[in-house]
């Protein structure tokens, strides 16, 4: 090796090091709030408020008891909201790619009447907030008589516009025309086409959107809080609000109540841990690839 390659070795780790400290920054920045929850999680209540080290353990770790707590209180109406939000997420997830992937298909690879004006509605609702469609909605679906029902939450999650952009620019550079109009010059019908061609193409897109979809569902909170009234159908993100309401309401004689809030919001980001890193290849891939020109 050269004086100039060695050289050039020396500095490069010099160059970087800013960038370095930046993101070993915002890795420490995202975690701590994490370790926070974990840690507290293992306290009672007089570990929680006896003015120890919160981002530390204290003598007696209690998970277990916390846990057992957790999904006995109240008649156990944690579990329920853990087995809706699982509702809300598979149903909003599934059926918001489906529907992401039809359209982002077909704005890809047909050409129809008005179909640059009906992406650029999509495009456009992408810059909306979905907390400022919450009260149209909910006005909506009151005239519907579909409030308070889990329609009311799983409807409005199905329409996914981020998703049916990713999928347009997805299916356009992963799946060539070429090898569809050959599928075609065979006799291969179009939903033939796209099961056996397309689709498999477009598979970690389609895991991607998903993850997405179904996250978006789980974490929801403004809409099903404006459409729900019957606590037995809350997701567990409203409800674990409904608790830090009461807590904060009657402070103190709510002390235990708050560990339990925190062991619930442990919790409920446990599935959305193991989904990330199950689909963590596919996930990884399908944005890569779909953000290509």
């Amino acid at each position: 090796m050269s004086d100039r390659s060695r050289a050039g070795a020396r500095r490069r780790p010099q160059r970087h090091l800013p960038l370095q400290v930046l993101l070993g920054f915002l890795v420490v920045y995202f975690l701590v709030p994490f370790w926070w929850v974990i840690v507290n999680s293992s306290k009672d209540a007089p570990g929680l408020f006896g003015g120890g080290n919160t981002l530390w353990f204290a003598d007696q770790i209690d998970y277990l008891g916390n846990l057992s707590q957790l999904f006995t209180y109240d008649g156990g109406i944690y579990g329920r909201w853990i087995l809706n939000s699982t509702l809300y997420a598979l149903a909003g997830g599934i059926g918001a790619t489906i529907l992401s992937v039809m359209a982002g298909y077909g704005f890809a690879k047909y050409r129809f009447a008005a179909r640059r004006f009906s992406f650029a509605l999509v495009l456009g609702a992408l810059m909306v907030p979905a907390t400022a469609l919450v009260i149209p909605t909910f006005i909506m679906f009151a005239e519907l008589g579909l409030t308070n029902t889990i329609w009311a939450v799983i409807l409005p999650s199905l329409l996914n516009p981020f998703g049916v952009y990713l999928m347009h620019v997805y299916a356009r550079d992963a799946v060539p025309d070429e090898i569809l109009d050959a599928a075609r010059a065979d006799g291969a019908g179009e939903i033939r086409t796209f099961l056996r061609i397309a689709f498999p193409l477009m598979r970690p897109a389609v895991v991607t959107v998903l993850l997405l979809s179904a996250v978006a569902s789980w974490n929801n909170y403004f809409l099903p809080l404006a459409m729900l009234s019957d606590n037995r159908l809350f997701p567990v993100t409203v409800g674990l609000g409904l608790w830090q309401g009461i807590a904060s309401a009657n402070n103190a004689g709510s002390t235990s109540l708050w560990s339990l809030i925190i062991m619930g919001a442990l919790v409920s980001v446990i599935p959305l841990v193991i989904a990330f890193f199950t689909l963590q290849r596919h996930w990884r891939g399908g944005l890569s690839l779909g953000g290509l020109r």
